[in-house]
């Protein structure tokens, strides 16, 4: 098997071990206090169902986005939060026991909330008489590469917390490598999109990415959230499941164009909420 063709199979596999060492630094204490927090919950879960498709159309509407792209956008819109938003929380100060939980619960919804923005979107945009059915396969993703490793991490925290704790640092540093190389690998793959649909798409997609970030650590602070949460909430809403939506345009709708903003998306995410997180970092409160 060539090194390309092993390559998802190994990124699935440095993923699995980043859960586990977010994993090593919870305990059950951090996901009961959840439950004082409904409020956290209920906002992200209101930005992501209600805001971010809401600002994703006025962008459309404003900056006169092609129709074909336009679905592809909705459909960014759609996606829930990926692993990637619990790997930037962990780095960036975030609450990551909301992280995993706001994932986990925002995947379970979008395998109804997904096809119905989609199909809206393809009724509006393109009338093509497409249909994007639920897509059950993304919660059992979630749960063999988020939630079974993060369970095996507490697990062995709560039974060798010495271990936990000299790790702390290591799998930080080995998570930071992931990111490093997941940001190299996206670039790779889709330079061919990238330079071909930036000039057309980047302006829109950098401007939903950043919408998305900002509006989730604003929103949060303005709720009266404190910091940890609120950068939980920013990535959670900032960092889009690009490889769901690539994955039904691609595979379930068969058209290459309503990809692209996702495909540039995935490349720009990590710039962007790199940034945002240090800049969440330097702020003092």
């Amino acid at each position: 098997m060539s090194f390309t063709a092993a390559l998802p199979t190994l990124l699935l596999i440095a993923l699995a071990l980043v859960m586990f060492g977010l994993g090593l630094s919870l305990s059950l204490g951090d996901f009961g206090r959840l439950r004082e927090n409904p409020k956290a919950v209920a906002l992200a879960l209101a930005i992501q169902m209600l805001v971010l498709p809401g600002a994703a159309y006025l962008l459309i509407v404003v900056m006169r986005v092609e129709p074909v792209y336009a679905v592809g956008l909705m459909l960014l819109a759609a996606s829930p939060g990926g692993v990637s938003a619990n790997l930037f929380s962990h780095l960036f100060g975030g609450n990551v026991a909301m992280n995993i939980s706001l994932t986990a619960i925002n995947t379970v919804l979008s395998i109804v909330s997904l096809p119905l923005i989609a199909n809206w979107a393809i009724a509006t945009f393109v009338q093509t008489g497409q249909v994007v059915p639920l897509q059950f396969g993304k919660v059992f993703e979630v749960v063999g590469v988020i939630l079974v490793p993060v369970a095996i991490g507490m697990v062995v925290s709560r039974q060798r917390p010495a271990f936990a704790q000299r790790m702390g640092q290591p799998m930080k540093a080995f998570s930071a490598l992931v990111l490093a190389a997941f940001s190299i690998i996206a670039i790779a793959k889709e330079w061919t999109a990238l330079t071909e649909s930036f000039s057309s798409l980047g302006p829109v997609v950098l401007a939903f990415n950043l919408l998305s970030l900002l509006s989730g650590y604003y929103l949060s602070r303005w709720a009266g959230l404190d910091k940890p949460v609120a950068t939980a909430v920013s990535f959670e809403i900032g960092i889009h499941n690009s490889t769901l939506a690539i994955f039904v345009a691609l595979s379930v709708l068969g058209n290459f164009q309503l990809a692209l903003p996702a495909a540039i998306y995935s490349v720009s995410m990590y710039l962007t909420a790199t940034a945002f997180g240090f800049l969440v970092l330097r702020r003092s409160s």
